[in-house]
């Protein structure tokens, strides 16, 4: 072990429960402003943070540290601005609107919620510590990693900015984005995001308990197809749009880019 460094487990649980405390921060902020969508932000300033902990103090070798502690952090902290500038300027994302419909102002559900968040920024860090634990630098695997993050990230970025380019012209307003790659799926950024995390797996095949890291993929699909992603998103989208998006809806894939089905009309 290196000099300075932490167990793993240990610093998980550090970030975790940092993480509980930032949330508790955010918990406050939305029971004042109604505006659940700081959760996301926080989310994202958690994985920047934890990638760089697990950079300074993980045990591996230097050079796979500083890579997830640059990348990672660099990762987190554009995703946190782009949400921050939503959160600041748009009113409540449809997906909290929703719930908060249903739940009102409850001060113990919304802090159950920012919890979970906290509990799934510990669970997501595992592919950080895994490459940060790696005592080898071999090159190959974590070369296709990174590769796959910087194409994945990358698409991220353009998919928001396609996304904050047409949400921003009034014109748009109840219209559904099928600019760039919203042409090829409903959902861009989230196919990235996922991609993001296939690539940190990747990355960490080598360390010692890599195959951990492949959780990370496996269950961020799953909340994007089952629980809080594209489930809430499009029924947010058919209340917010309609015919218009379930025309969308059948020409468009929903998650993997994809050419642009052609539709017979009646």
């Amino acid at each position: 072990m290196m000099p300075g460094s932490m167990m793993p487990w240990r610093l998980l649980l550090a970030i975790w429960l940092a993480a509980a405390a930032l949330m508790v921060l955010g918990w406050a902020w939305q029971q004042r402003r109604e505006n659940a969508g700081i959760v996301d932000v926080l989310w994202s300033i958690g994985l920047a943070a934890s990638a760089i902990a697990n950079g300074i103090w993980g045990a591996g070798a230097t050079v796979p540290r500083i890579i997830v502690a640059g990348l990672g952090g660099a990762w987190g902290a554009r995703l946190a601005l782009h949400l921050w500038h939503r959160v600041r300027r748009e009113p409540e994302d449809g997906r909290y609107h929703a719930l908060r419909a249903r739940w009102g102002n409850n001060p113990f559900k919304w802090f159950g919620l920012f919890q979970f968040q906290a509990f799934l920024i510990a669970l997501f860090s595992i592919p950080f510590a895994a490459i940060a634990t790696n005592p080898t630098t071999s090159a190959l695997w974590p070369a296709i990693g990174i590769v796959i993050w910087l194409i994945s990230v990358g698409g991220e970025s353009v998919a928001d900015r396609q996304l904050a380019r047409f949400r921003a012209d009034p014109a748009h307003r109840g219209r559904t984005c099928r600019a760039g790659l919203w042409r090829y799926s409903r959902h861009p950024n989230y196919f990235f995001e996922w991609l993001v995390w296939t690539g940190w797996a990747i990355f960490a095949v080598t360390a010692p308990w890599g195959w951990l890291a492949f959780l990370s993929p496996a269950l961020m699909l799953l909340f994007l197809f089952r629980v809080t992603g594209i489930p809430a998103t499009e029924a947010q989208s058919l209340r917010s749009k309609g015919d218009a998006y379930r025309a969308y809806q059948r020409t468009t894939s929903a998650f993997f880019p994809w050419p642009h089905r052609k539709v017979k009309h009646a």
